[in-house]
């Protein structure tokens, strides 16, 4: 029987074992749940979503000028990522959509600079953009740190068990903008093709337009519309991995039909990029081989987007 509608969890009115409880459910069910009252306030979010939208309006020179680095930071045109590595579909078609990348800040006297994905980030010349996004990545990547506990919980370990492997956790932070697309548009064009993250989590701010589909067990697809004061969060390949399967990272996929552009958030919070990943002995299952995150990270990368591919004569 098709799951109807995803599970609601209401994070600041549970405690830590309740909270471990719900998560077990929806992570076991379907990968995905809304999440309210994470104590993060309304006036970042919508400030946030003000900044993307006045970054997005600017011309495209201005914003070609923080184009993407090799550290993975700054603007991503529209059509310039294919997901190669979707093991959901055979993807032949670039996503309509475009983004701002911000990534966890490496500075040039940090040790880990000049490794992948290490190092600075860009930020446009728009007054009070760079303070707007701040705010909000330092709100989120403070709450992630409180969703450790009750998730390792879930998973009968410590509560502290995850905290080593997110000393130094790699995160993104992407603004993207989906123009609309045509009612008539081919049945294999995506603003985001069917697709898994991934790392540990995703936590989703979206506006009221609505296109995210989530696939359910039995392969059907479920809308994942915007529900006021709620964000939306699903487990990515390594927390999966990290279960034995237990938990899975969904696919899912994003059509703009809503005839007018879309703007959404997602925050990846991940594991350090040295982080080994082998199944936990509490969750029995057939355990893939230990891997480590930035291994798999950069074989994603390096095969999904076009400023990562060598060019060829």
């Amino acid at each position: 029987m098709s799951i109807q509608t995803l599970p609601v969890i209401r994070f600041g009115e549970s405690s830590e074992d309740m909270l471990a409880r719900q998560f077990d459910a929806a992570f076991s069910g379907i990968g995905f749940c809304y999440l309210s009252d994470i104590g993060v306030p309304a006036e970042l979010v919508d400030a946030v979503f003000a900044a993307s939208r006045r970054f997005h309006a600017q011309s495209r020179a201005a914003k070609d000028a923080i184009a993407m680095n090799r550290f993975h930071r700054g603007y991503m045109a529209p059509k310039t990522s294919i997901l190669e590595t979707s093991s959901v579909a055979r993807v032949t078609r670039p996503n309509d959509s475009e983004s701002f990348m911000l990534m966890h800040d490496v500075a040039p006297d940090d040790p880990r600079y000049g490794r992948p994905l290490d190092g600075p980030n860009q930020w446009p010349d728009l007054p009070g953009f760079r303070q707007a996004v701040e705010a909000y990545e330092q709100a989120m990547h403070g709450f992630c740190l409180r969703l450790l506990r009750p998730l390792a919980l879930a998973l009968g370990m410590p509560r502290d068990w995850f905290a080593p492997f997110f000393a130094q956790p790699t995160t993104f932070l992407r603004l993207l903008h989906y123009p609309p697309q045509a009612r008539e548009a081919p049945d294999d064009a995506f603003g985001s093709a069917p697709h898994t993250d991934y790392g540990f989590i995703t936590i989703l701010a979206q506006d009221d337009r609505g296109g995210l589909e989530v696939r359910c067990r039995d392969g059907t697809w479920l809308a994942a519309p915007p529900i006021a004061g709620t964000l939306v969060v699903n487990v990515a390949d390594m927390l999966a991995r990290w279960t034995n399967g237990r938990w899975q990272s969904t696919p899912h996929r994003v059509k703009n039909l809503s005839g007018a552009d879309r703007y959404s958030i997602p925050y990846f919070f991940d594991m350090s990029m040295d982080s080994v990943v082998a199944g936990l002995p509490t969750c029995p299952g057939d355990a893939e081989p230990p891997v480590r995150y930035g291994d798999y990270l950069m074989e994603r990368l390096n095969r999904n987007y076009a400023y990562r591919k060598e060019p060829t004569a």
